[in-house]
């Protein structure tokens, strides 16, 4: 039995541990329906042109964790950004950890999907939000829809702040010897809110792991979301990212990702500005090597007149490890006074390493500065003979040009301690000391 068999005929067992009376449940159902025609999507689609899953569908993926398990703090404190006091969402193989968990309901809600899709006190808010940004047309995302029970529930009320910063992170115990997650997030930030979120997919042995994960993020008028991707797995485990942002007038979202490990990832970013005065940000750092293969694909649509997008991503290759990036901005008519940039560098530091790029810009108003560009290089080798004629090693000099030209995207994360802990990341994979300490 393949893999898109085995999640069709498991559909049947999940739904014997759900409740089939719930609205959710007709939109699973279709979700599943949905999947079992179209399957795992092939390079013969235009979007998945550069990217295969074929050699994930031969691994036999335990669908649900053979059991549940648990870690110690101790165990896993360095996946975490300790150095500031967060509220934290753990699960551990898909499951709800509450001994590595802190939430809150002081004033906003920050819980479980399992318990908003589940508990009448959450209806009204299900009803207007689940899976309505979400694609219903993408193959692996109604995948997701259709075994949508556990992840992310965060809820900022109108006017409100959280006191510290939101982590959830995702571990895989390497319990099964191989596990597929579908983990499910509903991000919701009401009117003048404000959020910052960073999350995190770690395993934590060589088992293989493919998580197929979708985030839906909603931003009302004037709200303010910084979410941060970080992205530094083992290099058996893949990552299928899917995140939707819907955004109303003058909100901010930004969006940064750090992709520094794991087998294969693929990250599916898709903004909608549904109002005026709008401000939509992705950034993202890609630093491989070996035979990795990381994916962005990023979406922007412009809807309404006087909005603002920024994409910068910077991409450094080493050995046998591909990248691609694929990014469209769709301009509608009525969208006049639209300003959107586009930027994605690529440096290859082996004659092996690929990068496959492509930004599209699809514009039917005519009042509107739109810019894109992509270029991919290998490092100036006159600056690199500079620096060593002053003294500093090859091998630092090296890095020290590959950190300066990725590090601009760094400017833009509000968490000095994240930001700490990206610049030791990136020293760790450019293989050099370069000073910064946890």
């Amino acid at each position: 039995m393949d893999l898109k068999d085995k999640l069709v005929s498991s559909f049947l067992a999940f739904e014997n541990n759900v409740d089939v009376h719930n609205p959710v449940h007709d939109v699973r159902t279709e979700a599943i329906k949905n999947f079992e025609t179209k399957g795992f999507p092939s390079k013969k689609l235009e979007a998945w042109k550069y990217t295969s899953l074929n050699g994930l569908q031969k691994i036999d993926f335990s669908i649900f964790p053979k059991k549940e398990s648990s870690l110690e703090y101790k165990d896993v404190k360095k996946y975490f950004i300790h150095q500031i006091d967060t509220y934290k969402i753990v699960f551990i193989d898909g499951v709800f950890s509450s001994n590595l968990s802190e939430t809150t309901h002081d004033g906003v809600d920050i819980c479980l999907m399992s318990s908003a899709l589940t508990k009448p006190m959450y209806k009204a808010v299900i009803d207007v939000y689940f899976n309505k940004v979400a694609s219903k047309d993408e193959s692996l995302t109604t995948l997701n829809t259709a075994f949508s029970r556990e992840g992310a529930y965060i809820y900022i009320p109108k006017n409100k702040v959280p006191k510290k910063p939101i982590e959830i992170i995702h571990f895989s115990t390497g319990n099964d010897v191989a596990l597929m997650l579908q983990p499910r997030n509903l991000i919701i930030a009401e009117e003048n809110s404000e959020m910052q979120i960073i999350e995190r997919h770690q395993s934590l042995t060589s088992n293989a792991v493919l998580t197929n994960s979708v985030t839906e993020i909603f931003a009302a008028k004037n709200a303010i979301v910084d979410y941060y991707k970080v992205q530094n797995d083992v290099d058996s485990a893949s990552l299928v990212d899917n995140t939707y942002v819907d955004q109303k007038d003058g909100s901010h979202v930004k969006v940064h990702t750090f992709s520094f490990g794991g087998k294969l990832l693929r990250n599916n970013l898709n903004f909608y500005q549904n109002g005026e005065r709008i401000d939509s940000t992705m950034k993202g750092i890609t630093i491989i090597g070996d035979k990795q293969h990381v994916d962005h694909h990023t979406l922007v649509h412009h809807i309404e007149p006087n909005c603002e997008s920024h994409q910068d991503y910077k991409g450094i290759y080493a050995d046998s490890s591909t990248g691609v990036f694929n990014g469209k901005i769709i301009v509608d008519k009525i969208a006049q006074k639209t300003n959107a940039f586009q930027q994605n560098n690529n440096i290859l530091i082996s004659d092996k390493a690929t990068i496959n790029t492509k930004p599209q810009l699809e514009i039917f108003a005519d009042d509107v500065k739109c810019s894109h560009g992509c270029t991919i290089g290998q490092l100036d080798e006159e600056a690199l003979f500079y620096l060593q004629s002053r003294g500093i090693p090859k091998k630092e000099a090296r890095a020290l040009l590959m950190y300066a030209f990725a590090n601009n995207v760094l400017e833009s994360v509000r968490i000095p301690e994240l930001k700490v802990r990206i610049n030791k990341l990136i020293a760790n994979k450019l293989g050099v000391n370069l000073g910064f300490d946890l």
